[in-house]
């Protein structure tokens, strides 16, 4: 028993090692921990149970069959966060360079597999060179084994991907399926096809991090959520994100012990409008001020700007919010924050998060370019998204909600639960003075008549009192009764009921 122990331990030593000291030191040196350091630093200590320690690859092409490493580039298994499981798979760049076998693909299903079976998050961390090109198809097979299971995984447990290093080629499709994408700034990037093809075909040169790094995906292209200087602010925000959404879609979001007391005044948030009401003013100011304890997670913080969504929490459950932005392009909707926010709203109807609205919106951003890229499907999206979900939704309009922007953003008429205004909320198909000026067109040259007109407008329409009279509004509330209010709505919808017609699926304007 004694050499057969002995042997074991060899046999586990050997796997840890990887691709041997040499790779682990050039891994290191480019400031890139290694896969199994990686998952010790994202859970909690001693919580690691490692499957398929001792998996190899089964090719005897190309001589293959003279480089065999136990665990085939990928370590895989389960532990938890702040005590609750997850499911886990580390590309270990220094086997093979991370590339993907059969093997490999099937250590990861296997995860995957288990954690639907028992409704708990996939976390994957990315640092592969891609498909291991010695297998051929077989490679490809697995990744395709791998997207099945990301799609079939879609609203049944939260996959976050983790992009550590190199992620090009097909392998990109598998964390673009899943539900956060995080970048580590100057390690990691993410392409369809590399600078070299680009050159090639298009004649474009550029480098591997303007192509695809972690700044130009979390500003530009909005494929990944989030970006950090280095893999352990990453894998520490992977378990901060962790902490607020539930194991599955079969259970409530997890509720923190909070000394923030839902029924807490905020008497600043009184002057947090301007009396110049195209003055802008910043919306986190309100978020952080209303959540408990000043805790807001931000999602995609450096795209689509106008547009803020994150998770925070309300007497200790998690809450998805989505909010205008005052600051950037005077909160207009676009096609980028449109399909952000749809995005946002339709993960947390899946995994049973109440959903928060702050609405501060002038309307849709008009212009050519908005038009030509499909504003009218995209915006659509969000509609779309606040209509079918059936979480419970409350809705703060605190200055603007102008025509269709006003119907998109959670009113009344997408089944929203709750609808608050504050006193300086307008709620009209348009702004006062674009509206007199399309009623009194005949007094356009008397600017005296105008600016009498639009006060008579504003006076009559521009408040939140015509859409409190007809119910589309439950209440005008004092803006620092905010937090109270949100509170006792949130408890009063704990136990919302509401299904959609049977349908094997929507067709959201894609």
């Amino acid at each position: 028993m004694h050499e057969i122990i002995q042997q074991l331990e060899e046999k586990r030593a050997r796997a840890r090692l990887g691709g041997g000291e040499k790779r682990i030191a050039a891994q290191h040196s480019k400031g890139k921990l290694t896969a199994r350091e990686r998952i010790l630093l994202v859970l909690d200590p001693g919580s690691f149970e490692e499957w398929d320690m001792f998996v190899e690859h089964r090719c005897h092409d190309f001589g293959m069959d003279r480089e065999t490493i136990p665990s085939d580039g990928v370590v895989t298994g389960y532990g938890t966060i702040n005590g609750r499981l997850v499911f886990i798979f580390s590309q270990d760049f220094t086997v093979f360079g991370g590339s993907l076998s059969e093997a490999h693909a099937e250590k990861i299903c296997k995860i995957m597999d288990h954690a639907m079976k028992v409704g708990a998050p996939v976390i994957g961390l990315n640092d592969s060179g891609g498909a291991r090109i010695q297998e051929g198809v077989a490679s490809l097979a697995g990744y395709a084994e791998v997207f099945q299971r990301n799609v079939l995984a879609s609203g049944v447990v939260p996959q976050i991907s983790v992009i550590m290093g190199p992620c090009a080629g097909g392998a990109v499709y598998s964390p673009a399926m899943t539900d956060f994408i995080m970048m580590v700034k100057d390690s990691s990037y993410m392409f369809v096809t590399g600078p070299d093809v680009v050159k090639t075909v298009t004649h474009e040169t550029v480098t591997a991090e303007e192509l695809g790094g972690a700044a130009t995906h979390s500003s530009k292209s909005g494929v990944s959520d989030m970006a950090f200087e280095n893999d352990v602010e990453a894998l520490l925000q992977v378990r901060r994100l962790v902490d607020f959404l539930p194991a599955s879609n079969r259970v409530s979001p997890p509720v923190r012990p909070t000394q923030d007391s839902a029924e807490r005044l905020e008497k600043s948030l009184d002057t947090l409008i301007p009396d110049n009401p195209n003055k802008p003013y910043d919306m986190k100011e309100l978020i952080l001020k209303v959540v408990d304890e000043g805790d807001f997670f931000e999602v995609q913080p450096d795209y689509a700007k106008n547009i803020i969504i994150g998770f925070g929490r309300m007497e200790g459950g998690s809450v998805g919010i989505i909010a205008n932005q005052p600051m950037v392009l005077a909160g207009c909707l676009d096609i980028d924050s449109s399909r952000k926010a749809a995005r946002f709203v339709r993960f947390c109807d899946a995994f049973n998060i109440p959903i928060l609205t702050f609405v501060d919106v002038p309307g849709f951003m008009p212009g050519t370019a908005q038009e030509y890229g499909g504003i009218i499907k995209h915006g659509a999206k969000l509609l779309y998204a606040y209509a079918e979900a059936t979480v419970p939704k409350i809705t703060l309009i605190t200055r603007k909600a102008y025509g269709g922007a006003y119907d998109v953003m959670s009113s009344k008429h997408l089944r929203g639960d709750v609808n608050f205004a504050w006193p300086t909320a307008e709620i009209a198909v348009m702004g006062p003075k674009g509206a007199v000026e399309i009623i009194f067109r005949k007094d356009i040259g008397d600017p005296a008549k105008i600016a009498e007109r639009t006060e008579e407008y504003r006076q009559k329409f521009a408040n939140p009192f015509i859409a409190g009279h007809r119910g589309f509004i439950d209440d005008v509330i004092e803006p620092q009764e905010t937090r109270k209010r949100i509170c006792r709505s949130l408890a009063m919808l704990k136990e919302k009921k509401l299904a959609n017609p049977w349908k094997k699926h929507g067709n959201i304007p894609l």
